[in-house]
């Protein structure tokens, strides 16, 4: 079985360098909530191909979401998303997202995702895939309200 990507675009007007940026390091401060059992404090992506992408809360827990598997900066970063379909990570897991920084037509930059391999998922990946169409445009509108906001 294979389904189709989710793919959604956002256009934001902060230059490429400086929406990369934002997305990547300062995740933390825009990504309205995460996986681990208690609220997060920080989210982070390691900058460079190896690292990990994690959430920690406020007594340093740590909750691995998956592993950056390509750092282009400010064009592209590519992430493995290691989280199941019961919100959890899970090593033996792995799809795709990846994100894109191009200038856009009168300023500022076009924002793609592509979240890919969903078959992955297994037997529960057509209800979940179907919640992860639903949930990525909500963050990347989080994310181009806190972009925007940060000129």
């Amino acid at each position: 079985m294979s389904i189709a990507p989710i793919v959604r675009t956002i256009q934001v007007k902060a230059p490429p360098a400086r929406a990369f940026d934002l997305f990547t390091s300062r995740i933390g401060d825009w990504w309205p909530k995460g996986i681990g059992k208690a609220p997060h404090v920080a989210i982070v992506m390691e900058p460079r191909v190896g690292g990990r992408w994690f959430e920690r809360d406020a007594d340093g827990n740590e909750t691995q979401w998956g592993k950056v598997l390509s750092w282009e900066p400010p064009a592209r970063v590519l992430l493995a998303w290691q989280i199941n379909t019961r919100w959890s990570f899970d090593p033996d897991l792995m799809t795709e997202v990846e994100l894109t920084f191009a200038p856009a037509e009168g300023g500022g930059t076009l924002v793609t995702l592509e979240h890919r391999n969903l078959e992955r998922f297994g037997a529960d990946a057509v209800p979940h895939v179907e919640r992860l169409r639903g949930g990525w445009p909500t963050h990347l509108a989080v994310f181009g309200r806190y972009a925007d906001s940060q000129l």
